[in-house]
């Protein structure tokens, strides 16, 4: 039996480009996959599943055992990770690719499509992959999950895990979440349902979650959708059946390089016009307001607004920085120069959607439509 510094060492050695499997047999094996990726085989009767690694609070460390905030994220690779959850090895072969290690806001577009085009390659195309796993930070992790949910394009479940507490801290719940991400990604009834948050033993849908609380770890939760169900003794329980939520449609970003910048303002009292023209002046190809109550802004802003639509032709959508709720819609008149209301996506949720449609160059009828679920063109 290789020892765990051994397996190390060789995973190390065998490099970055691509996915290495944990050995845990006497004697294991190397094969080349159909996507001719190197995989040393740790036990042929269970599932194969890649883990994307992006740092954050899941790898996170503090000289302190009870420290929960002001630690360092991202200071452990995926190595180390894996190396603190040997059961992971019990129930599947995994693959660690180290794409960033970072704290969420520091996580970029140019970094989500990476692992939205490694996603698609590697679990997508390869049929003896069963899943995939996204380590993440809980800042952003949200944005993220969204962005998978429209832009990975299989019937794979795609798993996004983070931690409330860094891998030092007592009672750490990062590999506990890692174990029960990995039980998600392998399990047949996950298939079909999208990307999905899977933390503190809830797996929701990544269409509709939201991080509810800066501090606890009972914190990603979809307030009027509910969860797609539970674990308990880390085994997948589903309430329902597979089911695509209302208005979600998927987007191929094959061709797909860089997002556009879309900026993202919020409503408040006495706000002022020129934060709106200084996000046009400043780059922004799209917009995204955080209105007050169901997108409420102010006349003279909403005079703003127009202007900048008419005079700019930058699609600005209209959401809400409440919790929850819809900004609905009244209907759509491209010759209007009317924001785009959101439905029931948030602002940052819009923000990375809007991004999307303006990297396949879509025009504001197909954006309008891609907001109020009535889209007619093929993602």
């Amino acid at each position: 039996m290789f020892s765990s510094t051994a397996v190390l060492l060789t995973l190390m050695a065998l490099g970055y480009a691509s996915p290495i499997v944990y050995r845990q047999e006497a004697s294991p094996f190397v094969f080349t996959n159909s996507n001719g990726l190197n995989f040393t085989q740790m036990n042929t009767t269970l599932p194969n599943v890649t883990i994307f690694a992006t740092g954050g609070t899941i790898a996170g460390s503090s000289s302190s055992n009870t420290a929960t905030t002001g630690y360092t994220a991202g200071a452990l690779g995926i190595l180390t990770l894996l190396d603190a959850v040997p059961e992971v090895l019990n129930i599947s072969n995994v693959a660690g690719v180290q794409i960033s290690n970072v704290g969420s806001p520091d996580v970029t577009s140019s970094i989500l499509v990476q692992i939205a085009h490694q996603i698609n390659n590697v679990v997508c195309n390869d049929p003896t992959m069963a899943g995939a796993v996204v380590t993440h930070g809980t800042d952003t992790l949200e944005e993220t999950a969204f962005f998978l949910d429209a832009t990975v394009n299989c019937e794979k479940p795609v798993i996004i895990v983070g931690a409330m507490r860094p891998a030092t801290a007592i009672s750490a719940d990062g590999p506990f979440n890692l174990l029960e991400a990995v039980s998600v990604a392998i399990n047949p009834a996950a298939r079909n349902r999208g990307a999905m948050v899977v933390m503190n033993d809830r797996i929701v849908s990544a269409y509709y979650v939201t991080k509810t609380n800066a501090n606890t770890m009972d914190t990603f939760k979809a307030y009027e959708q509910g969860n797609l169900g539970t674990l308990i003794s880390n085994t997948p329980y589903f309430f329902y059946p597979p089911v695509t939520p209302t208005g979600k449609a998927a987007y191929d970003i094959r061709n797909v390089t860089a997002i556009p910048r879309v900026d993202i303002l919020m409503s408040y009292q006495d706000m002022s016009n020129d934060t709106l023209y200084s996000a046009v002046s400043s780059g922004a190809k799209g917009i995204v307001i955080a209105g007050s109550g169901a997108g409420s802004t102010s006349s003279n802003f909403s005079l703003a607004m127009q202007d900048v639509i008419t005079m700019h032709g930058i699609p600005i959508i209209d959401s809400t920085r409440v919790m929850s709720g819809e900004v609905s819609n009244s209907g759509f008149d491209p010759e209007d120069p009317s924001p785009i209301s959101s439905g029931f996506l948030n602002p940052y949720k819009s923000r990375v959607l809007l991004g999307i449609l303006l990297a396949q160059m879509r025009n504001v009828t197909e954006i309008a439509g891609a907001f109020n679920g009535s889209a007619t063109f093929v993602g």
